[in-house]
């Protein structure tokens, strides 16, 4: 059972060099494309069950036991991840095959999706430090190729500084990996976590932790390396801005919980309750100001993307099982519901022709399906029950004001009702008032549009009625992350 978890890296590698070599075929490309990413969601909805009922899956590749083989690791947490990741990749691919003009096609879309999903997929498996910078790299290179899509020369400049801004991390990354192998003697994440509880140097440790939290933040967008994200994620088709908001910033969040609750616990008053809670107010704080400001659809659901990254680290940065629990929770609900929020402007723009509120207005009348179904998510996004959003922020906060973290509950409460001032900024300018567009863009059918994104409104939905078994998994899931002893000894056998 055990070779089963390496599929979701090994599908989407030979399907991706396959459809390299027929990237004339559109058609072929499209259903192919589409198959494999159905295959897989079914494959991660099958291990994440697989996994909760039986525990750990490990494989050592090549069999080499470990810590001195590399080790794919399927717990709770990245089954979790991987099963939101192909749903986020799934629906996202088929809003492209809707809006992705026939040129871009051309210019190897689909292995580019495909090898973008192989890098997301693996950083969540691995078990091994040094490849998840392997997996982050592979990530990052397809992720270069999707965000210049098209060639424009918006999309070239903005997407300058996302490029440099990676190789920065990327040097800083391996320069961190270099020094705990220095400390350790090992890149297994299970073996350095041992290693790490029988050493005492409080002092490297703390460095080397602050280190890949640089790496981590600049790739999760987290204050004050977030720059880079809002101008950047404006310029590619929204397939892509809905699967890079929804996902990648993600893979940045997943890789702090992963290694500040498995290796980097052993001083928690300083890398937690100091560091990331602060980091974490700063950033939900300086995200939303951002949202606040602009005028553009788009624009507005990418600096909220940085405001809500800070209530994933918030929980992390309290550092107890109900404000763990609740980040876990609000990844999930944000995965989906930021998703479907930038599909929603790409479909509103497919009608109007722009992402500028101020040339919007009436779409109410002519599109009432887009509207009230972005109004669900808007507000799910906002905190306001009995949505997805209500039920993922309350533990948050709730464990904050708990732990006497007061600033930064007062902070969430805040962000919280400047994010609902923000989305209803959008449904006020684009969907209510004064019809703007012309009678033949009020024609334009959207019904093939909403298909993808109904499966996220749904859930959206589902997460917040049946919010106590969603917490109870999701507390299940903090807990075992929360106690790195199940980690260590399902990688080490012992």
């Amino acid at each position: 059972m055990s070779n089963v978890i390496i599929l979701p890296v090994i599908i989407p590698f030979i399907i991706g060099a396959i459809l390299i070599l027929l990237y004339k075929r559109h058609t072929i490309q499209r259903v192919i494309s589409g198959i494999t990413m159905l295959a897989l969601l079914a494959l991660s909805v099958y291990l994440a069950i697989y996994v909760y009922q039986h525990g750990t899956l490990v494989l050592e590749v090549g069999d080499w036991e470990a810590p001195f083989g590399i080790v794919i690791v399927a717990d709770l947490l990245s089954t979790l991840m991987l099963l939101l990741s192909t749903l986020v990749g799934t629906v996202c691919l088929f809003f492209a095959f809707q809006t992705i003009a026939r040129d871009r096609e051309k210019q190897f879309f689909y292995p580019l999706y495909l090898f973008l999903m192989i890098g997301v997929n693996g950083s969540f498996l691995t078990g091994d430090l040094f490849n998840l910078f392997v997996f982050f790299e592979v990530m990052l290179i397809a992720s270069y190729g999707l965000i210049v899509h098209g060639g424009t020369g918006y999309q070239l400049r903005e997407s300058f500084k996302y490029v440099i801004i990676n190789i920065f991390a990327s040097a800083l990354f391996i320069v961190g990996i270099a020094w705990i192998y220095s400390i350790t003697g090992t890149m297994n994440m299970a073996h350095i976590a041992q290693r790490v509880s029988e050493l005492d140097q409080t002092g490297a440790l703390n460095i080397v932790a602050i280190m890949l939290f640089i790496v981590f933040a600049s790739k999760g967008a987290l204050f004050p390396l977030y720059f880079w994200l809002p101008k950047s994620y404006y310029g590619p088709p929204a397939a892509i801005a809905a699967l890079f908001g929804g996902l990648l910033t993600k893979v940045g969040i997943y890789a702090i919980i992963r290694t500040f609750t498995v290796i980097f616990n052993h001083d928690t008053g300083f890398t937690h309750k100091g560091l990331i809670v602060t980091v974490a107010g700063f950033t939900m704080l300086f995200g939303v100001l951002g949202a606040v400001s602009q005028f553009d659809f788009k624009r507005i659901l990418s600096y909220h993307i940085i405001s809500q990254v800070g209530y994933m680290v918030m929980g992390l940065g309290i550092f107890t099982p109900l404000a763990v629990a609740g980040a876990i929770y609000y990844i999930a609900h944000h995965m989906i519901v930021k998703t479907a929020l930038f599909l929603f402007a790409g479909a509103t723009q497919k009608i109007t022709g722009t992402t500028d509120l101020k040339k919007m207005g009436g779409l109410i009348g002519t599109h009432p399906w887009l509207a009230w179904l972005f109004f669900i998510t808007a507000i799910s996004l906002a905190g306001i029950p009995p949505l997805s959003g209500f039920f993922s922020k309350f533990p948050i906060i709730l464990a904050g004001f708990e732990e006497q973290q007061y600033v930064i509950s007062a902070v969430a409460l805040l962000v919280g009702l400047l994010t609902l001032f923000s989305m209803m900024k959008i449904f006020s300018y684009a969907f209510w008032g004064k019809q703007k567009h012309t009678a033949a863009q009020a024609k334009i059918p959207v019904g093939k549009l909403l298909l993808p994104i109904l499966p996220l409104v749904a859930l959206t939905i589902i997460l917040g009625f049946a919010a106590e078994p969603i917490f109870t998994y999701s507390m299940e899931v903090a807990e075992d992350i929360m106690n790195p002893t199940n980690y260590i000894e399902s990688v080490l056998k012992e």
